[in-house]
């Protein structure tokens, strides 16, 4: 009876391990297949817009998938201040984007700090109004915020573009930073206050350590939607190419009366882009460093 049993058993045996060979192959099929789509999906209209942006202007509904009639004209022409001040647009959207982000993260880490730390009465209903804040249109104060900065003959200045921004990013980044505080172990900022450190003291050579993943990936999300910013700042821009930054002014390109230049725009674009994958390039690490240097050691 025994031997039986046992001679099922390892009948059986090969049989379930092929069946969970096969729906593991199967899972790994479907995760390859799933990430090769996404990946397709998210980076071929960047692939079009790079070969775009190398082919001469004479072939732009060229339908050739690969790089043909390959021209640096493009890059010329963007920036060349007699046709467009491009180059003073991604200067000004430099300015405007550190602007927003340094401010943004000062105020936002000391309001998400005190947020996660005290508590008081109606704590839930200020965050709650912080995440609708982060949710508010900003189509639906354009008018308002027109009508305003006339009134103020801020218009076609730097802090009509940076001061709505800043309204828009702070509510994100205390939001952000204020989960990540919550779930900061505590215990290591009143030890260091039993040694002899002043809050402040613990607040920075601490807590700040540890919130170096949040600060930074916060960082670099308010810097990108300060970058990539467009309705509000072709607004109030009101037409002066000395403050608009680099969206506007490719939206602004033109090659005479009813032509778009497909080519130019798609090289100008190119440029935005490279920065923003240089900025995250160059922060990764830092995150990376920052998430197992935050680690607590036991």
């Amino acid at each position: 009876m025994a031997s039986t049993t046992a001679a099922a058993a390892r009948t059986a045996g090969p049989s379930v391990l092929s069946r969970r060979r096969g729906r593991a192959n199967w899972g790994t099929f479907v995760t390859v297949a799933t990430t090769v789509i996404i990946l397709v999906w998210c980076l071929a209209p960047f692939y079009w817009m790079l070969v775009l942006s190398f082919r001469d202007s004479a072939y732009t509904f060229s339908t050739d998938l690969w790089f043909s009639h390959v021209t640096l004209d493009n890059f010329r022409y963007a920036f060349n201040a007699d046709y467009n001040p491009f180059a003073q647009s991604l200067l000004n959207s430099l300015i405007i984007a550190a602007v927003v982000t340094t401010l943004s993260m000062v105020i936002g880490v000391f309001a998400a700090y005190a947020l996660a730390r005290l508590s008081f009465r109606g704590k839930g209903l200020v965050l709650a109004a912080i995440l609708g804040a982060s949710m508010f249109p900003g189509v639906a104060i354009l008018t308002p915020l027109f009508q305003l900065f006339s009134s103020w003959h801020w218009l076609g200045s730097y802090q009509a573009l940076a001061l709505p921004q800043i309204s828009f990013s702070l509510p994100l980044a205390v939001y952000t930073l204020s989960s990540f505080f919550a779930d900061m172990p505590w215990n290591l900022e009143e030890a260091a206050r039993i040694d002899g450190a002043t809050p402040g003291q613990a607040f920075r050579l601490v807590i700040l350590p540890l919130a170096a993943p949040a600060l930074f990936t916060t960082a670099i999300l308010v810097f990108l939607a300060s970058w990539n910013e467009y309705l509000l700042s072709s607004v109030l821009s009101n037409g002066s190419a000395s403050v608009a930054p680099s969206t506007v002014a490719i939206a602004n390109f033109t090659a005479g009366p009813h032509i778009v230049p497909y080519t130019q725009t798609m090289a100008a674009g190119i440029i935005v882009t490279v920065p923003l994958i240089a900025v995250v390039l160059l922060l990764q690490r830092r995150i990376v460093s920052g998430l197992t240097a935050g680690g607590v050691k036991g």
